[in-house]
């Protein structure tokens, strides 16, 4: 073989006024950066090294903990002093002295670089609340008299004293339902649909909000309007949720703490002192939409001074579950703003809005008109080919009683006094068009109307860039669905359901993972697996779920989310704390399978759900998930030290291998049943071919790949099968070439006829599953970093200590671009083709290695380490 033809040589990047230098970065407690309300006493810190040099690394870390910050730049810690450690770890849990409840910590970590060199960071932080079993939570949960039937959203006030100069005031909040939460008449903080969706009847979550700069010496107004969110399901549809066993009107707990600068502090709590009325806010339903009529607004209700004599008393309630926890996730907060690019007026009183894209969220609109007039609100993805709105795709499963609440559709009733405004604050939609019909002539512009992007608020920390516009496209759409679906748990469509699928979610993870820092979320959502899942193992194929989903479609293809998951933040993180939190129940789900599937296959799932046309073996897809959860079992009783049961589940694992290709698998043909995309890429993808048989295997896939001359004919698990099969063995152009396609069915194909997110169905005017912003098909994100820029991450060095790297010089494509801010600092892999030259570009994070490994049309000399820094190579092909 041909020795690998390259230059190579480090370049450096000025990361200040010396390139040379290097700095310590990114400082996070459990994820998080300074975060508030940390209810964990072993909270885990993290950092990164950011710096140029070639071969940087760690060889050494001191963290100090402090609850003086000016100390702590002095080098004294109070709290917790590691010493000089020598390793080379960046994530570390706090394993000093207990941490005191209500108290902020600060920290700060020195690290000695791999020239021995100290390297100081800054002081970053954290602040504790209480700690589990909670003692010192004050006051009672409240509500109003209503019955859970009612509909108008009730408001609450209290006035509080803050008897000396205030250091700092936090108010700890929790509902059953939703809050807003003022203060003096400002809403505390950025956050909406707050707190995130759990199984309200075993576990809730509260949030910590900073309302110092809100709060003043003296007396204090404290404003709350409670909405129903998934725990008073007003609205009727397939999943029950109206019936919900947790199911009351909307009730609330808040502890406000103050913090005087004398050192002292005193906390003001819900109790029966608050009072209560309706708000303006007459209905608000998650799922379908809310209604507002601006003539019973209260000016002033939640400012000082407010005459609250005629408010009723307000009703202490039970709390819903014992468990209170802290909600330390990413808040769901507008992303972004979107002015329409069209405004159809259809006449006097009926306008069409079109916006620039499809996704989740509200709208914010200002109008005036006559006293009473009624603008009703219609949101929906597309529109009928006379261009009025067509919700025919989304509201299928939606089962009204009568036509008070229709579907997507608030309701906006005018004052008649003033120009009068409207956003949702309990409620969002998937859209891209509104029509806004009036009960009265109005008159309204594209500035009367903004569409505001909701979703979980998690940082992005990847991007993908290439020559192909269309693959540029399909990579914008993916990461659109995906945290179009993301609201403090992942959903499968921000319209018609908003259920937490499991199936949509564990293909979308890596998608995920490479773009988006989402490791709280999921942290977050695999607890609601503890909490759904039964004694014997078995889980909703929903999570949360209101009772809906254990009869049906909640086998191994959908329900292995609660192993696959936890292994994936492994891998991207290298934290093993959930995947060791969830072994039990990993377990318990493993072994009821087991206990069902005495011959080592099953037919428990959903299959290879939505496919082009071709159906595949459903025992043959659904046992390849249930192998998949045995080995990551196996692989996390390893990394715990429990020797006995990894043994014990990797030879159950091998036993399914067998069985699968036993049953499944011609050995003198290569093909598996009937010889589908999907059967032949799933195996592939899932290590179950047997070595000497993976050539045949791929080759055979290859050929049904031809047969549709270069386009799917897969469901979803197929979908997220056959790209990475394709790529890994051997065929990276036929994947290029069918991940690029503009006919249908294809990705592209949506993107060319005017897509800004991701389809339900690969027909695009079909009647059913036809959402047009749903996550299901959205592998091919991740796929663009592995199969395209090469770039994965090493279970046996996870969290990218190691990277591997196996890029594909594809033909078509002349440019490609992927990176990755990993937790040792930023991976990119470039390349650039021009003949038969490619000049390819790595940049290893610090304290980090890779080795790459060529394809196979690059004249090499096999695979090469590479260290910390920036390579440059020039490659020549066959």
């Amino acid at each position: 073989m041909k020795r690998l033809l390259f230059s190579f040589f480090i370049t450096c990047l000025c990361l200040g006024c010396n390139g040379q230098s290097t700095s310590v970065v990114h400082l996070q407690c459990e994820h998080l950066i300074n975060p508030l309300g940390i209810d964990t006493k072993s909270p885990r810190l993290s950092w990164e090294l950011q710096t140029s040099r070639e071969k940087a690394g760690q060889t050494a870390y001191q963290i100090r903990v402090s609850t003086d910050s000016l100390a702590l730049l002095k080098g004294k810690a109070g709290m917790w002093d590691t010493g000089k450690t020598n390793a080379d770890r960046m994530l570390v849990a706090y394993s000093g002295p207990e941490l005191k409840k209500f108290t902020r910590y600060y920290w700060q970590v020195n690290v000695w670089d791999e020239k021995g060199k100290l390297v100081k960071s800054p002081v970053a932080s954290f602040e504790t609340s209480d700690f589990p079993p909670l003692g010192d939570w004050a006051g009672t949960w409240i509500s109003d008299s209503h019955p859970m039937e009612y509909k108008p959203a009730p408001y609450f006030r209290k006035e509080i004293i803050a008897y000396k100069k205030i250091a700092s005031a936090r108010a700890y909040i929790t509902a059953a339902g939703l809050y807003e939460l003022s203060v003096n008449g400002k809403k505390a903080g950025d956050r909406l649909l707050d707190p995130m969706y759990t199984r309200f009847d075993k576990r809730n979550l509260y949030a910590t909000l900073d309302i110092t700069d809100l709060m003043k010496e003296g007396i204090n107004a404290i404003g709350v309007l409670l909405g129903n969110g998934w725990y008073n399901h007003q609205s009727t549809a397939v999943w029950d949720f109206h019936k919900a066993p947790w199911r009351d009107r909307p009730r609330f707990l808040i502890n406000i703490r103050i913090n005087y600068e004398d050192g002292t502090s005193n906390t003001y709590a819900s109790d029966n002192t608050w009072k209560t009325t309706d708000s303006p806010v007459i209905f608000n339903s998650i799922y379908t939409a809310e209604h507002y009529d601006a003539r019973l607004e209260i000016p002033g209700w939640d400012m000082l001074g407010f005459d609250d004599s005629k408010w009723q008393p307000v009703v202490v309630k039970d709390a819903p579950s014992n468990n209170l926890v802290a909600q330390q996730l990413e808040p769901i907060r507008v992303t972004a703003t979107y002015k329409p690019v069209k405004v159809d007026q259809r006449s006097d009183s009926c306008y069409i809005f079109h916006f620039p894209i499809n996704t989740a969220g509200i709208i914010d609109i200002h109008a005036k008109g006559e006293a009473g007039t009624v603008l009703r609100i219609k949101h929906a993805e597309r529109l009928y080919s006379d261009g009025t709105l067509d919700m025919s795709n989304i509201d299928h499963h939606y089962r009204p009683t009568d036509d008070s609440d229709p579907f997507q559709t608030d309701i906006f009733i005018l004052s008649g006094k003033k120009e009068d405004r409207f956003s949702p604050k309990f409620n969002y939609k998937g859209f891209q068009y509104v029509e806004v019909k009036a009960s009265r002539p109005i008159v309204l512009t594209a500035e009367n109307i903004t569409m505001l992007e909701l979703h979980s608020d998690l940082p992005a920390i990847g991007s993908v860039h290439s020559s192909n516009s269309t693959l540029n496209k399909i990579w914008a759409a993916t990461n659109n669905s995906y945290l179009s679906n993301l609201f403090g748990y992942p959903t499968d469509c921000p319209q018609r359901e908003k259920n937490g699928w499991t199936g949509d979610s564990h293909i979308a993870v890596e998608t995920g993972l490479y773009s988006f820092d989402g490791i709280t979320v999921y942290e977050k959502w695999l607890s609601d697996f503890q909490d759904e899942q039964r004694p014997d193992g078995v889980l909703s194929n929903i999570i949360p779920t209101s009772g809906w989903g254990y009869d049906w479609a909640n086998g191994p293809d959908w329900t292995s989310a609660i192993a696959i998951i936890p292994w994936e933040i492994y891998r991207f993180y290298g934290d093993s704390r959930l995947l060791f939190r969830m072994y039990d129940n990993i377990k318990l789900y493993v072994d009821h399978i087991d206990s069902l599937s005495p011959e080592y296959t099953t037919t428990w799932g959903l299959g290879d759900w939505v496919p082009v046309k071709t159906v595949s073996n459903k025992e043959l897809t659904t046992t390849l998930y249930y192998y998949g959860d045995v080995l990551i079992l196996s692989k996390a009783a390893q990394l715990m030290g429990k020797t006995a049961d990894a043994a014990h589940y990797k030879e159950l694992s091998e036993k399914i291998k067998q069985a699968i290709n036993t049953k499944f698998l011609n050995k003198e043909t290569g093909i598996y049943c009937s010889g589908t995309q999907t059967e032949q890429a799933a195996p592939l993808y899932w290590g179950i071919v047997p070595e000497e048989l993976k050539g045949k295997v791929a080759a055979n896939l290859y050929r049904k790949v031809q047969e549709t001359d270069f386009h799917i004919d897969t469901g979803i698990l197929g979908a997220k099968a056959l790209l990475n099969a394709l790529s890994e063995n051997g065929y990276p152009d036929a994947a290029y070439r069918l991940a690029s396609q503009e006919t249908y069915p294809s990705w592209g194909f949506w993107i060319v006829n005017g897509a800004t997110s991701l389809y339900e169905n690969w027909k695009i005017d079909t009647n059913r599953d036809a959402s047009r912003n749903h996550i299901m098909f959205g592998d091919i994100g991740a796929w663009m970093y592995k199969g395209l820029g090469g770039i994965y991450p090493d279970e046996n060095a996870p969290g990218f200590k190691h990277i591997i790297l196996k890029p594909n010089f594809v033909e078509g494509l002349n440019q490609f671009e992927a990176s990755h801010q990993s937790p040792y600092g930023k991976i990119v892999s470039r390349w650039e083709q021009s003949g038969k030259q490619v000049k390819y570009e790595v940049i290893v994070p610090p304290n980090s290695s890779a080795t790459v490994y060529f394809p196979t049309n690059v004249k090499s000399g096999g695979p090469k380490k590479l260290a910390a820094g920036t390579h440059k190579m020039t490659l020549e092909l066959n």
